[in-house]
């Protein structure tokens, strides 16, 4: 370790042990309150949403998480194990490899045509191939016989696909509304540069037995597609690098520029807005070209890395995530108790909580919409999401203030700015259907909407976990808890690769957190028994609490029980449905499993000083671009600076306002930097919380900043 200082012996990190929001009930149901009663509050705090136990019980240290948004850095973790990192702005070459097209075995492909078409044909297709090779851009198509067997002209289809994928067919027609017969001609590309729907002069079937009477001047059939090089994949799939914008912005305003709806970027997974990351995107058939020019006129957001795909992503294609955490003003009676803390979190992991960002940042969170809308309560729900709330810019509670007087929504509209989405979807369909409630929440987008009940499930679950963390500890397996069956994991063990290389995580752990063991994916699960307990034949990392669904099991034992009391409390049943719309239902969802303990993988952690609190202290991917491409990176660095801001209860970037506090007089203070990986839908806030025994709510950290 760089650093041996020793930190303020005065303040006992014992002093931090607990979240200073409010004291914690010993049971898990004793801090459970029906959303209905807790619709009103300034800020969300970590027992309103079952977070209140943790996994050991070591001492913390007193740090402040994400003082600046560069102090929290995450890199997505590829299907493959890669780190998804901006490393260039290059663009790919998308010359066609015409070496390999020229080796191609043609004396076979030509062949196999004849035996599916005949002499004729086979002869006119190698007349035609000969004044292509011989470079000729505007050789005319051809016509081949006439063929009434559909199944026959989709099977000479298929095979110029599979075998000339330089030229492309479609169907014409006859004069007399009969006879049809399949046109050939050179698809646009290197090979040939006639564009779609361009007529061709001296269009003689070649091949045809009829030339005249055919209809070879209609337009080329283009349906499902563009003039795209056929060599290309016809996805674009780039690296997304942004700074303190959510994800959804930040597609919005590339969008913006390139002209396209946000629901044209494919993602894999959202990333942190107040925080530094890169992840992959794809983009079906845009040139690499248009978003490189879009780099000199963006801020704070920059993409590269640029591949042509044959596929796009989906959500949930990720292995996980690769955090590196810096946290700042740290207090602590000695080195040897954050390293004591560290280690502790290495070995014993931290509880898999939901973190607060799963339930919002709003004054009403999430899943209290989603018990309204699980209860069938349309217009609260409504309410819910349109209605003021504290801790939102004053303007935009004007706006919220405004209509819930007026009810004037075309005011409404106008002023709320377009990443409120489900605010203006409600406003656009209200204004449709007046009084309708269902209709307007049915116009949020699915993914949002489904997110409401979704966190509802995650706020039971949090409840659980603490629960299950306070009865019974963390020990072990005891009886009666749900664990993933052994037959289903494999019985390989979880094997340390932390000497792999910088760009490559540890694939096989992260194989069995993810791939074998996806959120919300129904596995086969057992309640443990004494025969089990007895074998040893399940560890505290098997065991998996439910998120309540159709086809999941309850645990064996108490920690069931808090599932149905908190619904309970809340209105609401998780074995039957009170109205019929099946998506605001958790009896239509089939719910998933979801590990109580989660580990950090490959943590490695440091001990630094700094005096100056802007200076960044974690290499981002644009600083390592600027010291290989210093010309091309420079732009964003020197401005980068003015953007980056301090603790805000809003998400907003707060500027800095004052000159930098570096000087040799001022005492250096100490930071603790670490770097791990997570699987998919864990929270790193959650492993910090667990280190430092400190709450990671906004007011909490907030006061730790002052």
């Amino acid at each position: 370790m760089r650093c041996r200082h020793f930190l303020n012996p005065l303040l006992s990190p014992l002093s931090f042990a607990k979240p200073p929001s409010r004291p914690l009930a010993s049971r898990a149901r004793a801090v459970a309150q029906p959303p209905a009663q807790a619709q009103r509050r300034a800020a969300l705090a970590e027992p309103d949403v079952g977070i209140s136990r943790f996994a050991s019980s070591l001492p913390g240290f007193r740090g402040v998480l994400k003082q600046r948004y560069s102090d929290f850095v995450v890199h997505e973790v590829a299907r493959d194990g890669t780190l998804v990192r901006l490393t260039s702005f290059d663009l790919p070459d998308e010359r066609a490899d015409t070496d390999d097209e020229a080796n191609a075995d043609l004396p076979h492909a030509l062949d196999s045509f004849r035996l599916l078409c005949g002499d004729a044909d086979a002869e006119a297709l190698r007349g035609f191939l000969s004044r292509v090779s011989e470079g000729d851009s505007n050789v005319s198509p051809i016509i081949l016989s006439p063929d009434a067997d559909k199944a026959h002209r989709l099977e000479v289809h298929d095979f110029f696909k599979r075998n000339f994928i330089f030229l492309v067919t479609d169907t014409v027609e006859h004069s007399d509304g009969v006879q049809r017969c399949i046109r050939v001609r050179l698809r646009s590309g290197p090979r040939g540069r006639r564009n779609v729907g361009e007529k061709a002069s001296n269009r003689t079937g070649i091949g045809s037995s009829e030339p005249s009477g055919w209809r070879d001047d209609m337009p080329f059939d283009s349906r499902g597609s563009i003039t795209w090089p056929y060599h290309l994949g016809k996805f674009l799939r780039f690296h997304l690098y942004k700074e303190n914008k959510d994800t959804q912005e930040a597609l919005r305003v590339i969008g913006k520029m390139l002209g396209l709806q946000p629901r044209s970027f494919r993602i894999a997974g959202t990333k942190d807005k107040r925080a530094i990351t890169t992840q992959q995107v794809t983009l079906f058939k845009v040139h690499a070209s248009r978003l490189a020019a879009l780099n000199n006129k963006l801020t704070g957001i920059k993409v590269g890395d640029f591949n042509y795909v044959k596929e796009g992503l989906v959500l949930g294609q990720l292995m996980g995530n690769r955090f590196t955490i810096t946290l700042r003003s740290v207090i602590a009676e000695s080195e040897d108790v954050i390293k004591a803390a560290v280690d502790g979190l290495i070995k014993s992991g931290f509880i898999n909580y939901y973190g607060l960002q799963r339930f919002g940042s709003a004054s009403v969170p999430t899943h209290l919409v989603g018990a309204a809308l699980l209860r069938g309560e349309w217009r609260s729900a409504v309410s819910l999401i349109l209605d003021p709330r504290e801790g939102e810019y004053d303007d935009m509670n004007g706006v919220r203030e405004h209509y819930k007087e007026h009810g004037d929504i075309d005011v409404a509209i106008r002023n709320f700015p377009r990443r409120l989405i489900a605010e203006r979807a409600i406003l656009q369909r209200l204004k449709k259907y007046p009084g309708n409630y269902l209709q307007a929440l049915m116009a949020i987008p699915r993914t949002l909407r489904l997110m409401y009940v979704h966190s509802y499930q995650s706020y039971l679950w949090n409840h659980a976990a603490s629960m299950r963390a306070g009865i019974y500890g963390l020990s072990g397996v005891i009886e009666g808890d749900l664990v993933y069956k052994k037959e289903c994991l494999g019985e390989g063990t979880l094997t340390d690769t932390s000497k792999n290389n910088d760009d490559h995580t540890i694939a096989s752990e992260m194989d069995i957190f993810v791939e074998t063991l996806p959120e919300e994916t129904i596995q086969s699960v057992k309640i443990a028994d004494s025969e089990d307990l007895l074998k040893a034949v399940y560890t505290l990392e098997d065991v998996v609490l439910p998120l309540p669904g159709s086809e999941t099991l309850f645990p064996g034992n108490e920690v069931a029980g808090i599932y149905h009391e908190i619904a309970n409390k809340d209105g609401i049943s998780l074995t039957k449905s009170i109205h019929g719309v099946k998506e605001f239902s958790i009896t239509s969802m089939k719910g998933g499993y979801r590990r109580v303990l989660q580990r950090p993988i490959d943590c490695k952690w440091d001990v630094v000083t700094y005096t100056d609190d802007k200076i960044h202290l974690v290499e981002t991917d644009l600083d390592v671009l600027s010291k290989a491409k210093p010309s091309e990176v420079n732009e964003l660095l020197s401005t980068r600076a003015s953007h980056d801001g301090s603790l805000d209860t809003s998400g907003a970037t707060i500027l800095a306002e004052t000159e930098s506090t570096g000087s040799s007089d001022l005492l250096p203070e100490l930071a603790v930097k670490l770097s791990f990986t997570l699987p998919t839908s864990s929270y790193a806030t959650m492993a910090i919380r667990e280190l430092t025994k400190t709450s990671t709510s906004v007011d909490c950290q907030k006061a730790l900043n002052s």
